[in-house]
């Protein structure tokens, strides 16, 4: 007596996937015209890269840490920024240019 819940391998046969740019393309046409459309994303969802991916970790005497904190505070703005225009200042004034 067979096992019904047995399956004779031997019967499946793979076959490799048609990837031809026309035969997608009319895969594609005979799939919109039963109603089946593209559901994949349209672009990367999330948060936004930042323009600002460079990281500088500097270990700063606590008072000057300190400074720094509160004038970004003051002004409004991440510490990175003052970073930034400190050293825009600097490259001005000794002539390094940009």
């Amino acid at each position: 007596m067979t096992d019904p819940f047995q399956i004779d391998l031997g019967q499946l046969k793979t076959r490799a996937k048609q990837t031809a740019p026309d035969t997608v393309e009319k895969v594609d046409r005979a799939g919109e015209a039963h109603g089946f459309t593209d559901r994949s994303p349209k672009k990367r969802r999330g948060r936004p890269p930042s323009p600002r991916t460079g990281q500088v970790h500097a270990k700063v005497l606590p008072h000057v840490s300190e400074e720094i904190s509160a004038e970004a505070k003051r002004r409004g703005v991440q510490q990175g920024v003052l970073l930034e225009e400190a050293w825009t200042l600097y490259r001005a004034e000794n002539g390094l240019g940009k």
